[in-house]
């Protein structure tokens, strides 16, 4: 909630310094010669801005897994002994960690992991094949616990609070 505050807060930072900033080199006079509304357009900027990177994070585990190819491993029912390692591995640090268990996905590529998601309750951990092969279990388990990490601080809710301001920044420049 504070991290929700704080982006509000820099988003309407933003807004003024960027009218202040027209406003005192006389960009807004010119502007508005030119047939545009410099407030409506600040306003509009930050509700495209702070739009865009919510859907974005509401789509993000949807789009990691489609862009990455990972296969969600069924907690049920894995595909193995090294799948149940995993989900088991994941898991367990989501519990000491006191968050929601997240899914957990294999995914062909290069020494990689991630994590996604909109809340700690409700993340993707994906790793992949590359990582798996490359490194000892106890190394993987250190990736593992990175990765749980992020879910644990809402990385991917900062993250899009700043996209959310760039995008800000973006949509009024390129007008």
């Amino acid at each position: 909630m504070n991290r929700i505050f704080l982006y509000i807060l820099t988003n309407l930072a933003v807004m003024l310094v960027l009218s202040a900033s027209l406003r005192i080199l006389g960009v807004d006079r010119f502007l508005t010669q030119q047939g545009l509304n410099v407030q409506a357009l600040l306003v509009f900027s930050l509700v495209v801005g702070f739009s865009g990177s919510i859907i974005s994070l509401l789509m993000s585990k949807f789009m990691a897994k489609q862009s990455t190819g990972a296969h969600v491993i069924d907690p049920h029912a894995p595909g193995g002994p090294r799948e149940a390692w995993l989900v088991d591995t994941v898991h367990q640090l989501a519990d000491r960690a006191g968050i929601g268990r997240p899914e957990v996905a294999i995914y062909e590529g290069e020494p990689n992991a991630f994590a996604t998601g909109a809340s700690k309750n409700s993340a993707l951990v994906a790793v992949s094949t590359g990582l798996l092969s490359a490194m000892e279990r106890s190394q993987v388990e250190a990736v593992l616990a990175h990765e749980v990490g992020h879910v644990v601080e809402n990385d991917m809710v900062t993250l899009t609070l700043i996209q959310g301001v760039v995008n800000t920044f973006v949509m009024f420049i390129a007008r």
